[in-house]
């Protein structure tokens, strides 16, 4: 257990570092005065000032921060952050997603580069008494889309399939150079230890031989996929498709790595992969206290003109953050039910 917690705050703390020096950066790059670059939080255990930026190491590695000058109330510094051109603040608050974006794709890039095969979405071979075969899949179908929704890499293959409730789905597939409908293809269906019914996927898709084009593309492709599971997830949300009991926090994901590093290495850098990415993407969406909710506000202010009031912001952005701290305690709350259990 002591290993899992390590290598999970290791993941964490990469995934942080890496954040928050994309703000860091890019804000040198733009002028901005960057007063403190700290990873972990609470009281200082390591720090050494260079220049105008303290940098130092914190005692709790929960999180991280890059302190620039004017950043949440105004100051009448020229190189504060509130008085730089809208444009480049844009550019600061989206660095720190935009790094993590990198990083899951060089993760997935060398993880792809080092696999002997890689999966395509061409259907290779069925299982005996295949029921998509029997009705209307056929070997050498490139699949294109399920239920309206687009396949870019195997892994939608089988979350749009084992998220069906039937085992009944719609599909458009490449069949010699040409896109074809297939309607009311079904799939067995099968009874888990909990009672409930998941599909059977019954078929085996093409491997390729890894090349530098299609590593790179199919990498992109699977970024952009894992990306992808955030909205959907989101929307599921909503929507009421799924519930807070489905989230996992830290406690939970302590678990979950522990479960890849007994898979292997490769297994382990794809979680870092797929957590990275999504902490990118949920650090885009538009909520308060988020870098999409400060980028919301610079496009309103672009926009107008004229900059919001700091102050009313700062009153939005801490509710945000208030929420988002009731939402930690419920999934962290969830997570130790359901490992006690």
């Amino acid at each position: 257990m002591f290993v899992n917690i390590l290598l999970t705050l290791v993941i964490f703390l990469v995934i942080i570092f890496i954040h928050e020096l994309g703000h860091f950066l890019v804000a040198k790059a733009c002028g901005v005065r960057v007063n403190e670059f700290a990873l972990g939080m609470g009281p200082a255990v390591f720090k050494r000032q260079k220049g105008e930026t303290l940098y130092s190491i914190r005692a709790f590695p929960i999180g991280g921060y890059c302190s620039m000058e004017g950043e949440d109330e105004g100051s009448n510094d020229p190189r504060a952050f509130c008085n730089i051109v809208v444009w480049k603040r844009m550019l600061v608050v989206l660095a720190g997603a935009v790094m993590n974006l990198l990083l899951g794709f060089g993760l997935i890039v060398g993880i792809t580069a080092a696999s002997d095969v890689i999966t395509s979405n061409t259907v290779a071979a069925f299982s005996e008494n295949a029921s998509s075969q029997a009705t209307g899949l056929q070997a050498g179908d490139t699949i294109l889309r399920i239920n309206g929704r687009s396949v870019w890499v195997e892994n939608d293959i089988a979350y749009e399939l084992l998220r069906d409730p039937d085992g009944v789905v719609d599909m458009t597939v490449r069949r010699d150079g040409e896109e074809v409908e297939l309607s009311q293809v079904a799939f067995a269906m099968t009874e888990g230890e909990d009672g409930a019914n998941s599909l059977v996927i019954d078929f085996k898709v093409v491997g390729l031989e890894p090349t530098v084009g299609n590593v790179l593309s199919y990498s992109l492709k699977k970024s952009a996929s894992i990306g992808r599971l955030v909205w959907i997830s989101v929307l599921d949300l909503v929507t009421g498709n799924a519930s807070l009991n489905d989230l996992a926090g830290p406690i939970g994901m302590t678990q979950v790595v522990g479960e890849a590093a007994k898979v292997g290495a490769s297994s382990l850098i794809l979680l870092a992969a797929f957590i990275t990415i999504n902490v990118g993407i949920f650090n885009l969406l538009p909520i308060p206290a988020l870098d999409g909710g400060r980028l919301l506000f610079l496009i309103v202010e672009a926009i107008r003109r004229k900059r919001i009031k700091p102050e009313y912001e700062a009153y939005v952005h801490l509710a945000g953050f208030a929420l988002l701290i009731l939402l930690m305690v419920v999934v962290a709350f969830n997570d130790i039910w359901r490992l006690i259990s």
